[in-house]
């Protein structure tokens, strides 16, 4: 069985081309909608992963495409993540939590002084919250242009 290091994943910027990755970013955007109430999903689509301020790293497995995510640079000299999606055949194999590593090491990398996000409530939301609050994220208000609802929650980490 695969081990939750980072080592165990090739890990690469990724410039949406794949058509496996378009594959999992469309499934992760499906997901979203079927979990969520209406008006409340904010995970971007393909041509908003693709804007200056958004960069997106893919962990692979030899021919695999296991994981995917993103940074988002925010105006404030923060940083959101966005789009973290495990393939379902990569599921708690450690492919998000190496990807979310690294993640992490670009965001300090680039001076970011507090890593945010913005996910759902329920079961299906579970398993992700379970691993931001393990790496440190801690529950906190809204940011960026978000408004807090009963189905949202945000979490930020201090870089």
């Amino acid at each position: 069985m695969p081990t939750d290091t980072a080592a165990a994943w090739l890990i690469r910027e990724d410039d949406l081309g794949d058509e496996a990755v378009r594959a999992l970013l469309a499934y992760h955007l499906r997901q979203m909608h079927a979990q969520s109430p209406a008006g409340s999903v904010f995970a971007l689509d393909l041509s908003g992963l693709q804007v200056p301020q958004v960069t997106v790293w893919t962990a692979w497995r030899g021919a695999a495409v296991a994981a995917v995510g993103a940074l988002k640079m925010l105006a404030d000299g923060g940083a959101e993540l966005k789009s973290m999606r495990t393939h379902p055949d990569h599921l708690r194999q450690g492919a998000a939590a190496a990807l979310l590593e690294h993640i992490i090491g670009v965001a300090r990398e680039r001076g970011v002084h507090r890593l945010s996000l913005e996910t759902g409530s329920g079961p299906a939301f579970e398993p992700a919250l379970a691993l931001y609050r393990r790496r440190g994220f801690a529950d906190g208000p809204a940011f960026s242009d978000y408004l807090a609802s009963d189905f949202n929650q945000f979490l930020h980490l201090a870089l």
